[in-house]
């Protein structure tokens, strides 16, 4: 009930970015960012076969930084997420709220009952094509970068979605934003824009990296015949070594606000970090076996998505080697 209404809010509120654009009274700035947003949305359709629908053609004022809270939950001693299931999304490891209060009630229900809990705010989703997304406010607080590459990402999902696998659908719709983006900043003659996109995606590689050699140590202390205590310690070692060492590298990118880092280190928080990359190599590859034609890559995708969970992830295994 409480995500009908948000939704229905967040829609009853939107107005058509072409008479935003056109009132005397739109600010100079907002209007400017609409109309990246107008440009990015005809380049997806034109270069990228995103969908040509009515998402993204309106925008709403939200009037607050996120619209969204996800709770994400794990097991003390386990890195699988906590799962929730609805009938438009299926089955996700997270749990959305449009109130942030009411995002934190859940999580510290969440955490009496011995979970690991995380909570972090969202500024964009996707409905997946079954309504008209709005621009959200909250979207326009990025730089152009980040603004016009969750545009293809989001549109991505209404491209490909596989329900019940928020890994897959995720890093397919990364990768979609990744070929995207090079070839907007590209095709907008901003080739210093391209070298700071791909230190960025680095840093991120970099960061990720970081975090599956802390998961696959917590693993094997986790399935260790060793008493609570001490699986305790070692986990409370390790996730501070992972701090340490994220931290040293957002550091070392020039990056002194650690912010990110903040909050407690846990297993829901590294199941948030991981949930958008974990099959990212393998739809890279995927992209290269098909020349970069981005609609061979739907299609391949489209291909992988038609295959039992188990037959799907051993072909995203084997993309990933290669």
């Amino acid at each position: 009930m409480q995500a009908a209404a948000g939704q229905w809010q967040v829609l009853r509120n939107s107005e058509p970015i072409v008479e935003i654009i056109d009132e005397d009274d739109t600010p100079e700035e907002l209007s400017e960012r609409l109309r990246l947003v107008q440009a990015a949305r005809r380049f997806s359709i034109d270069e990228l076969g995103l969908p040509d629908n009515e998402s993204y053609l309106s925008y709403t004022d939200i009037e607050r930084e996120f619209v969204v809270w996800n709770v994400f939950a794990a097991p003390e001693f386990s890195l699988q997420a906590r799962r929730w299931c609805f009938p438009v999304a299926g089955c996700v490891s997270y749990r959305g709220y449009f109130s942030r209060d009411a995002a934190y009630r859940k999580a510290e229900r969440l955490a009496n009952k011995g979970f690991d809990v995380a909570v972090g705010g969202v500024s964009a989703y996707s409905t997946l094509g079954n309504f008209n997304d709005p621009v959200l406010s909250s979207m326009l607080r990025w730089d152009d970068i980040q603004l016009v590459g969750t545009l293809f990402h989001e549109l991505a999902h209404q491209v490909l979605y596989v329900k019940g696998d928020s890994g897959f659908n995720e890093s397919f719709a990364t990768a979609v934003e990744e070929f995207g983006l090079e070839r907007w900043l590209m095709a907008n003659g901003r080739p210093e824009d391209i070298d700071t996109y791909r230190q960025r995606r680095q840093l991120r590689g970099d960061l990720m990296t970081l975090v599956a050699a802390a998961r696959d140590d917590l693993r094997v202390h986790f399935a260790a015949a060793i008493d609570v205590a001490k699986k305790r310690e070692l986990k409370a070692v390790r996730l501070e070594q992972l701090r340490a060492d994220l931290t040293a590298r957002l550091v070392l990118s020039g990056r002194a606000n650690t912010d990110w880092l903040s909050g407690e280190l846990n297993n829901a928080r590294l199941a948030s970090m991981t949930l958008y990359e974990g099959w990212l190599p393998s739809f890279r590859s995927l992209l290269a076996l098909c020349a970069q034609d981005i609609q061979c890559f739907y299609s391949q995708a489209g291909d992988l998505s038609a295959l039992d969970k188990p037959a799907r992830d051993a072909r995203l295994g084997e993309l990933a080697r290669r």
